[in-house]
């Protein structure tokens, strides 16, 4: 009996879910599945320009497992441009995060959607235990920021 697979950290959901070529209706088209933790790997590789290690770390996996994903992943992506294939983007072992950044000590860390504190004030730095504050944003200082249109 295989081992349950690990759950892999995915940061983002694409807008679209599926692709296929132009003109061809797609109850015509065999469909090829691209689950989200494989969009997440090419996303972080090639989009990201992350190497492998890093990648690994921010899905909470292993570098030999990100690899397989990541091959995997093309050949899908390849087969759908070459064959002329629906791409459907769905399913997989993940967990949605939010990536944040620590004001005070520039610590980066990942925050599972839906758990944690009910308030935003709550939340602390793992690191240095400082409040976060998502909600402030620097104002730009720049040429233009004190112009009215």
């Amino acid at each position: 009996m295989a081992r349950p697979k690990k759950v892999r950290f995915v940061e983002f959901v694409p807008p679209v879910q599926v692709f296929k070529p132009v003109g061809v209706p797609r109850y015509d088209l065999e469909e090829i599945v691209l689950s989200l933790e494989e969009l997440e790997a090419i996303r972080l590789r090639n989009l990201e320009d992350l190497e492998q290690e890093e990648c690994a770390q921010r899905m909470s996996i292993s570098r030999p497992t990100f690899q397989r994903i990541l091959n995997q992943a093309y050949e899908k992506v390849a087969r759908m441009l070459t064959e002329g294939l629906a791409l459907r983007v769905e399913g997989g072992t993940y967990k949605l995060i939010e990536r944040r950044r620590c004001s005070a000590c520039q610590q980066k860390f990942a925050l599972p959607l839906g758990s944690g504190p009910e308030t935003k004030e709550d939340l602390l730095c793992p690191k240095c235990y400082d409040a976060l504050r998502p909600g402030r944003r620097r104002r730009r200082r720049g040429r233009h920021s004190g112009r009215e249109r």
